[in-house]
Parts: C-alpha cells; sequence; structure tokens
C-alpha cells in the first residue's frame, strides 16, 4: 500500500511539473504560445534536446562534453543560422526547420517529430531567454531569400571564375577560411581587379590555413575548409547565397549584404559550392597537389609575367 502511494505521489509530481505553464506568452513578432503548446515544448524538449542543451538550455547536458562545435546555450538568445540579418531575430519557420533538419557535420542530427512538435520545442526554446524574446512588440528580422539568380546553369563556369576572383581579392574570405589558389594566381588576381601584385614577401603564412574566430557562444569557432569540412546550414548554391546574406549570429562570420554587390555574392555562392563537390574526393587530393607543387615553382623562380 505505501509502495502505491508513493507511485501515486511520483505520478502526480511528474504531471505538476510537465505541466509548468499555466498561462501562454506572447513572444517577439506578435506569436502567441498557448500554454498547452509551452508544455508539449516541455515534453519534446526533455525527451529530445535535453541530453545535450541541458535542462536549463545552456549548452551543458550530460552529453555536451566534447561535442564539437558544442551545443547552442539557448539563455544566450543567439541563434547562428536564421535567415535574417546576424544579430536579428529569426523567423520560427526557419528554426523549425533546422530543429527538424539538423545541421550538417554536427550532433544536431535531424529529428523524426511532427510539425506541430517541432513547433512547441522552438516555442519552448524561447523561454530560455525571456529578455530576448518575451513581448509581442519585438520585432522580428526582415526574411532573405534566394531569388534573382544572375547566373543560372548556363554562366556556371562563368559564375565560378567570378566569384574565385571575388573571394581572393573583393572579400578577403580567405583572412577568415583559407585560399584555394597559388600565390601566382593571387597575385594575378589581384593585378587584374586592383592594378597592382602582392609583393612575394608579403603573402599571409597563414594563406592555407583556416583561422579560429572569437565569438559570442563562449568558445571560439573554426571557419570551414569548404573543401574538407561540412558547411552546418548550406548544401546547395541558394542555401550558400541566403548564408552569406545573413552571416553567422555570434561568430566572426559577417552578412555581406550591401557590402558586396548582389552579382558577387551569387558569384562567392557558385564558387563555394564547387569547392564542396571536392570533399571526400579524389579529386581534392589533386586540387591540393596542385597548389602546392606551382607554389614550389612560384617560391624558387618568383613572379611569372
Amino acid at each position: 500500500m505505501k509502495f502505491l502511494v508513493f507511485i501515486l505521489i511520483m505520478l502526480s509530481f511528474v504531471a505538476c511539473k510537465e505541466s509548468e505553464f499555466k498561462t501562454g506568452r506572447y513572444f517577439a513578432g506578435g506569436v502567441y504560445a498557448p500554454a498547452e503548446k509551452l508544455n508539449l515544448g516541455k515534453s519534446v524538449y526533455t525527451e529530445y534536446c535535453m541530453a545535450c542543451h541541458g535542462v536549463e538550455g545552456d549548452g551543458n547536458g550530460v552529453a555536451a562534453k566534447g561535442l564539437i562545435p558544442p551545443p547552442r546555450n539557448f539563455k544566450k538568445g543567439i541563434y547562428k543560422f536564421g535567415k535574417v540579418i546576424a544579430g536579428e531575430l529569426p523567423h520560427d519557420m526557419h528554426m523549425v526547420h533546422i530543429i527538424q533538419n539538423g545541421l550538417n557535420g554536427s550532433a544536431m542530427f535531424p529529428w523524426d517529430i511532427s510539425d506541430d512538435q517541432a513547433d512547441a520545442v522552438w516555442q519552448y526554446i524561447k523561454t530560455f531567454s525571456p529578455e530576448t524574446w518575451d513581448g509581442k512588440d519585438k520585432a522580428l528580422g526582415e526574411e532573405l531569400f534566394a531569388k534573382n539568380d544572375p547566373f543560372g546553369l548556363a554562366r556556371k563556369s562563368y559564375a565560378i571564375e567570378k566569384g574565385k576572383e571575388v573571394y581572393h581579392v573583393t572579400a578577403q574570405c580567405q583572412s577568415c577560411h583559407r585560399a584555394y589558389v597559388p600565390k601566382q594566381e593571387l597575385s594575378d588576381i589581384t593585378y587584374k581587379l586592383e592594378g597592382e601584385r602582392i609583393a612575394s614577401d608579403e603573402f599571409d603564412e597563414d594563406l592555407y590555413k583556416v583561422k579560429l574566430q572569437d565569438s559570442d557562444h563562449d568558445y571560439r569557432t573554426l571557419p570551414p575548409d569548404f573543401t574538407w569540412h561540412w558547411v552546418r546550414s548550406a548544401s546547395t548554391v541558394q542555401d550558400i547565397y541566403v548564408r552569406l546574406l545573413s552571416g553567422v549570429n555570434g561568430s566572426g562570420m559577417p552578412s555581406w549584404k550591401d557590402t558586396i554587390t548582389d552579382e558577387e555574392i551569387w558569384a562567392v555562392s557558385y564558387y563555394v559550392k564547387s569547392l564542396m563537390e571536392l570533399k571526400d574526393s579524389q579529386e581534392r587530393e589533386v586540387f591540393m597537389k596542385k597548389i602546392e607543387t606551382k607554389n614550389k615553382v612560384f617560391e624558387a623562380n618568383g613572379y611569372r609575367d
């Protein structure tokens, strides 16, 4: 009898915990989450998310140790991959998409849960950062979409070549990522676009290395080598374009919107996609060996006219 009473008490305790929310909440963008949805979200979070992201949503779950990258700390209210300008608040549909589809090359797997469950857990995640989300008058960021591709398949090769130039000279992407052309070619591109060459002693010694970046996530971030690492939130040219437009919130990756032209952003997207296609292939080894060989010739003989 005592054992039965104990079980009933425990069940009552669990039921109370599962019904933590008695009233709904208004969030940024005028989104209203009723108590039933928040309680469902907590239940889904407990089953699927808590092991990595922690009871308090701080990224310190029992399974978090050793994960690279670490699980997101939801208490900060900073989300890397919203389809808005970095620093602005993301829209529900895009975060629900991440919950259901995961992030490439990370411990954030796709989760086979319903749309209602995914939306509920996202609404619950907002409660970890009330200073960010509470209040229906707070604005969400402008949604960013891939549209008006100036190249398409017919001009793909041209886009890749143009993207190579923008990547290495106009946008200087190798200052965080790495270069993918030999020194002679980099100097030739610089001369073509800017009318002057790079002095032989002015090449960055880390030109072919990715560089750790400071971030707002309590750890340093490593930009991807596009031929080697997974790109977390992008698989297609269109995905890459949106990511370049928006940036990666809280990291060293800025939004390129209004910094370079829209055509240049598209061109870099095509170029980065061409690099991503080398991953896990024999072509990558050939590609890297060619850069190494040409650099040895350059260092032995200097500039070629």
